[in-house]
């Protein structure tokens, strides 16, 4: 049974930073479709950032710049680090992966951006 538990989530002052920490209870090492979507209230789920089956990083156009998106295969564990956070990322953070022909999600945490 693939788990994936979010950390790090909170409340922030605008121009602020946080990290987000996934913990996966599979061995990720050879996931390379991982990453972070992001839900805010009212909108449509959406990518963030992520690994792709190429092993490259991808981030949506919104957050370039301000998050990174990086890995410890070690501890089966993805990060998110936001820098420059604006109202708009407040959303919950979902972490995901891609194995055997399924998409596993977490269950999210949530970060607020107070302006």
């Amino acid at each position: 049974q693939v788990q994936l538990v979010e950390s790090g989530g909170g409340l922030v002052q605008a121009g602020g930073s946080l990290r987000l920490s996934c913990a996966a209870s599979v061995n990720i090492f050879t996931i390379n479709a991982i990453g972070w979507s992001r839900q805010a209230p009212g909108k449509q789920r959406e990518l963030v950032a992520e690994f792709t089956t190429q092993g490259l990083s991808n981030y949506a156009d919104s957050v370039k710049g301000r998050f990174t998106i990086s890995r410890d295969n070690a501890k089966n564990a993805v990060y998110l680090q936001m820098n420059s956070l604006k109202s708009d990322d407040t959303a919950v953070y979902l972490c995901y992966l891609y194995l055997r022909g399924m998409t596993y999600w977490g269950k999210g945490t949530l970060v607020t951006v107070s302006s």
